[in-house]
């Protein structure tokens, strides 16, 4: 009787095993540098031919990807800095004037000239103690606003860690291209069809992010100069910056607005503002982005929406490029697979059989 696994086998089975834990143990001591993984690799995509022109200029690798990190750090650290700088200000301000405002209590004048919202409002006061929440949360905007924007020891390490790992990339690109050609088991033109859909969804995603941005900082900034609120080119702008950042976007900004301006007496204002910011500002980044993006990589939108929100969901803020790279890989990979299917079969098959 013969075994049913010679030595062979058992060898390869336990190479492979040994070589899935190998991976799996790798991935947990990653796991930790995700974000900054993710976006150093990002951050080289869309910098590669900016450092590839400065490496021919100068002749040196090391220098060129010196000079390229130093200018991505200029153009994310500086501008980061000042919006945290205004917000904080303008987070300041307006929770010492929230107070006041909480205690002068303008709603009596407001609630005397709109039965319906005295309605809605003595149901609301019978189960919450609004003006105890208000002016929590104010005095806990006051106290906090300076801590939550200024970030985090963690995001300031993972800032950090994202330069230092894209100066390497940078650096020694063709040594790790060529270490991945190695490892894996495609062939040239499978690993050329690979990358490029990689890149090509990195470059969509993020300008596609950065479209969206800039369209919610437009229609928010109309908004805020449609109805006679202060500022409006400059908070378009910040809002622009927020829809960059997910799980943050417009809203950090309108909402606030929208109840100052409750507050402040102007209900309907109030009202158009936050139907505004929710029905318009807010589904533009969940409708035009997965668009936008499945037409430039040509996906499915509804494909697109679950990479992006699935992606997010997954692994947080990083998932909204990981997410789309993960299935433009996988579609990229299926495309081979179907290939070296095609090119296996007998191109005489259906002849042969038919004689």
């Amino acid at each position: 009787m013969m075994p049913l696994f010679d030595r062979r086998t058992l060898s390869s089975l336990a190479l492979i095993a040994a070589v899935i834990a190998g991976l799996y143990l790798c991935f947990l001591m990653a796991a930790p540098f995700l974000p900054a993984i993710v976006w150093s690799f990002v951050l080289a995509c869309l910098m590669r031919p900016l450092h590839r022109r400065l490496c021919q200029a100068t002749g040196n690798d090391a220098v060129s990807a010196g000079v390229t990190v130093s200018l991505v750090a200029a153009l994310v650290v500086f501008p980061g800095l000042m919006l945290a700088s205004a917000l904080l200000r303008e987070a300041v301000r307006s929770a010492a004037n929230l107070e006041p405002m909480i205690a002068a209590n303008p709603w009596s004048a407001i609630l005397d000239a709109h039965p319906v919202v005295a309605a809605a409002a003595d149901w609301i006061d019978q189960r919450f103690d609004m003006r105890s929440i208000l002016q929590s949360v104010a005095t806990w905007l006051g106290r906090s606003s300076a801590t939550l924007l200024q970030g985090s020891i963690t995001g300031s390490m993972n800032l950090l860690l994202t330069f230092y790992f894209l100066f390497y990339l940078l650096r020694d690109e063709t040594r790790a291209v060529t270490a991945l050609k190695a490892a894996l088991p495609l062939s040239q033109g499978e690993f050329a069809l690979l990358a490029e859909r990689v890149i090509a969804t990195v470059r969509a995603s993020v300008l596609g992010t950065a479209f969206v941005a800039m369209l919610q900082g437009v229609l928010g900034g109309l908004s805020f100069w449609w109805l006679g609120l202060p500022a409006p080119i400059f908070w378009g702008v910040v809002m622009g910056f927020l829809g960059i950042v997910p799980f943050l976007g417009a809203f950090v900004i309108w909402v606030p607005a929208a109840a100052y301006l409750a507050l402040s007496g102007d209900l309907r204002a109030a009202m158009v503002l936050a139907l505004w910011g929710t029905l318009v500002v807010g589904l533009v980044d969940n409708l035009v982005y997965p668009i936008l993006v499945g037409r430039q990589l040509m996906i499915h939108s509804a494909v697109t929406f679950i990479a992006v929100v699935g992606g997010l969901l997954v692994f947080g803020t990083t998932g909204l490029v990981l997410g789309p790279i993960i299935v433009a890989a996988l579609l990229a990979l299926l495309q081979t697979w179907r290939l070296r299917e095609e090119a296996a079969r007998p191109r005489g098959g259906r002849a042969e059989l038919e004689a």
